[in-house]
């Protein structure tokens, strides 16, 4: 738990004689990166920027960069780490633990200066005392709303911005009286997004220490609060809260389905959520002039954390640990993880992010988003990580299939689903 808070190397350049006695400048070194977010125009163009800066400043390195969606990244990525064919840089998350079990990354240590990585985002990547990944996104998860179609359906939004569970189950009720969605969600690429209500509550009913137990195994989900929650969800469910499609709308279509057609009353998101909704309207972002706001989730009936959030590393870059190219390899991962590219990064993406940054120069363009941003997040007690980030073999695949899919999609009592996941996850 923690409060949320906040390299170009130089490099010889080489020269070779070659043949008949001539001298000729050494072929630079080619390092192959893939990225992630070929979608989120922010994302995609702070990350070209950061090579283009690499390779102005390293003229005996050049960089292959692809842009790949994550899921492919991660097929790929496992066949190809296994055939020595991975590239020299690719993009991975906390919650891919097989890459570093397999020995497949490389630690950063001698190669970053990790004092320009958040101490509270190190953890993440942190496995016998190395740090082997570099954490560019951090994320709470918050829930957005839109103000105008709460307003209409009769609701009240409070000045703590957090609803009851009472409120919360009104504002879903007016929602399907009025023919709006309450809360739109989809799990149809992803296998998380179907957890978040649900897990956000756990954590504001349970606290931080029980709930950390929840994921690790050691509290049941029969407890008697656990319950209390989940029958609550589920009531929620049986009246109306997601969309009839919520089994096959991938999260791209979500971020549409909230804030353009048909429209919803909330949509929980982790705060990336602005890297599809703050790209231009023509290529899905939010309309100009969305009545957009942030809640806080709500307060369960005798919560014994009501300010408790989840908060996360997400999207980082890590070395293969088989590359041939580790000193330009490594280099561009030194020259990403400075405190002016953190601080880029929070300006031109308007996300959290694991590197230290300076507030004090921030820029943006979406200067009052990110004030009440702030807002939501002051005051808060920050638990680290998602549920997934816990969860390994099959518990992971029980989250997956239950948790993110069948029980909030209404196929599940709370008995079943209860009885799923300890099965799978409860330590005997």
């Amino acid at each position: 738990m923690t409060k949320f808070g906040r390299v170009g190397a130089a490099v010889a350049v080489a020269a070779g004689i070659g043949w008949s006695g001539h001298a000729f400048a050494q072929e630079p070194t080619q390092i192959t990166m893939w990225s992630n977010w070929p979608d989120e125009p922010a994302k995609k163009e702070w990350v070209t920027a950061r090579v283009k800066d690499f390779e102005a400043a390293n003229k005996q390195c050049t960089v292959k960069l692809s842009f790949i969606p994550k899921a492919d990244i991660y097929t790929q990525a496992k066949s190809a780490v296994r055939t020595g064919q991975a590239p020299d840089i690719f993009y991975m998350e906390p919650d891919q633990p097989e890459f570093l079990a397999g020995g497949f990354l490389e630690p950063l240590d001698s190669y970053v200066d990790l004092k320009n990585l958040e101490d509270w985002a190190k953890p993440a990547w942190t496995s016998n005392g190395k740090v082997y990944g570099v954490p560019v996104e951090a994320y709470t998860v918050e829930l957005y709303y839109n103000k105008d179609l709460v307003k209409k359906v009769g609701v009240d939004v409070p000045a703590s911005f957090q609803l009851t569970q009472a409120q919360f189950t009104d504002l879903v009720k007016k929602g399907v009286a009025a023919g709006i969605t309450p809360v739109s969600q989809g799990v149809g690429d992803r296998p998380f997004p179907g957890g978040q209500l649900l897990f956000e509550s756990l954590l504001r009913k349970l606290g931080p220490d029980d709930y950390k137990k929840l994921l690790s195994g050691e509290l049941s989900f029969k407890d008697p609060r656990v319950q209390d929650v989940m029958t609550w969800m589920k009531g929620l469910v049986e009246a109306g809260a997601y969309p009839k499609s919520f089994s096959t709308l991938k999260l791209g279509e979500s971020h549409f389905y909230f804030y353009n057609t048909p429209g919803a009353l909330t949509f929980p998101d982790p705060s990336w959520f602005t890297g599809r909704a703050f790209a231009p309207p023509e290529k899905g972002g939010m309309p100009v002039g969305f009545p957009l706001g942030i809640m806080k989730f709500p307060a369960m009936d005798k919560g014994a954390c009501p300010d408790c959030k989840t908060l996360a590393v997400a999207g980082s870059f890590v070395m293969y640990s088989k590359s041939k190219n580790k000193d330009c390899a490594g280099a561009l991962l030194k020259s990403m993880a400075t405190v002016d590219n953190g601080t880029k990064w929070i300006g031109e993406v308007s996300l959290q992010s694991g590197l230290k940054s300076d507030p004090a120069k921030i820029v943006s363009e979406h200067k009052d988003y990110f004030t009440e941003l702030n807002a939501r997040n002051s005051g808060v007690t920050y638990f680290f990580g998602t549920p997934l980030l816990y969860y390994r073999a099959k518990c992971a695949d029980t989250y997956v299939q239950v948790m993110n899919n069948a029980f909030p999609a209404g196929l599940l009592s709370v008995q079943d689903a209860a009885e799923k996941m300890d099965a799978a996850c409860l330590k005997k």
